[in-house]
């Protein structure tokens, strides 16, 4: 049988083996200052209709909850940044969603890294959570030492900056943490405050969420986006990435690893017209696999009016 040594060095082997940038271990605990903060959040209404985020607030906050008999949260980074640039005369997609859709890579990781982790200590319980269940990746990543959270809301990373995807493994198998980060390096630095064209980021490190132009573009499911964003979107067509563009933590950026991150070329390549002129035939073979699916053929386009209409 394992030693907790040995075991926390395998979770960091299969890690590394597996392509993730960062790995770090937290004790599975309640989350107290989150779950008052996220309560706060809600209460103000800041996830506009993202009705899910109300949904089954007690297993956001206590991992026990989703694995019982939790004893080790682990969190894993994965880099998703791209050297490669749009064609500067087409509309913008946020880098995330330049290759395949992460959900689907990560969680064949995660499921390779649970059987891996069963074959070497026995009949443990886990689950892994990419984007699909109600747990606080980005709580458990400065639990776990991998960054602080800026005030734009994305987990930094102090060698790499905030170009990454969190993957969260809630396991019953003890595992020695890391210690959790306690610093907040964005010090004075207000360059996401001051170049978010729709005011979605606030002083006091808020996120409204119900501002955020990747809101509009992706979570929000009307016929029509509101009139009092015309103008505001800045060519971005879905997603966002403004905040992290302007941070200067982002100037360590590495290009990813992962091959199937690779931009698809009709991303890079595509201008404004032939946006404009994709047929939803077209658009469901080219990104059959792409997280650009998530907004359907009608949310695109719909996406696609509005930034035509405000040019014209």
């Amino acid at each position: 049988m394992n030693t907790i040594i040995e075991n926390t060095a395998l979770v960091k082997s299969i890690s590394a083996r597996m392509g993730f940038e960062f790995c770090g271990i937290a004790k599975a605990e309640f989350l107290n200052d989150d779950a008052r903060r996220l309560e706060t959040w809600l209460n103000k209404g800041m996830h506009g209709n993202m009705a899910y985020m109300e949904n089954h607030f007690d297993l956001r906050v206590d991992p026990s909850k989703l694995v019982p008999g939790a004893r080790s949260v682990i969190t894993l980074l994965l880099n998703y940044y791209q050297e490669e640039t749009q064609n500067t005369k087409g509309y913008k997609i946020s880098k995330y969603a330049y290759g395949n859709d992460y959900h689907e890579i990560i969680r064949a990781k995660l499921n390779e890294f649970l059987f891996e982790l069963r074959e070497n200590t026995g009949d443990i319980q886990g689950r892994g959570f990419v984007d699909s269940a109600p747990v606080l990746e980005r709580a458990w990543a400065t639990k776990t030492g991998l960054g602080w959270v800026g005030k734009n809301g994305n987990l930094i990373n102090k060698s790499q900056g905030s170009y990454f995807f969190i993957a969260t493994l809630i396991t019953d198998l003890e595992l020695i943490p890391d210690s959790p980060f306690v610093k907040d390096y964005c010090g004075s630095c207000t360059k996401c405050i001051d170049n978010c064209p729709t005011d979605a980021i606030l002083p006091d490190k808020t996120i409204n969420g119900s501002k955020c132009i990747s809101y509009f573009t992706i979570e929000l499911k009307d016929e029509l986006l509101p009139a009092d964003m015309t103008g505001k979107f800045k060519d971005w067509m879905f997603g966002c990435d403004i905040c992290q563009e302007v941070c200067p933590w982002n100037r360590f950026s590495q290009p990813t690893r992962e091959i199937n991150f690779k931009p698809l070329p009709e991303i890079l390549n595509f201008s404004t017209s032939d946006w404009e002129d994709l047929s939803e035939e077209t658009f469901k073979k080219i990104f059959k696999h792409s997280p650009i699916k998530r907004s359907k053929f009608k949310g695109i386009k719909r996406n696609l009016n509005f930034l035509k209409n405000y040019s014209e």
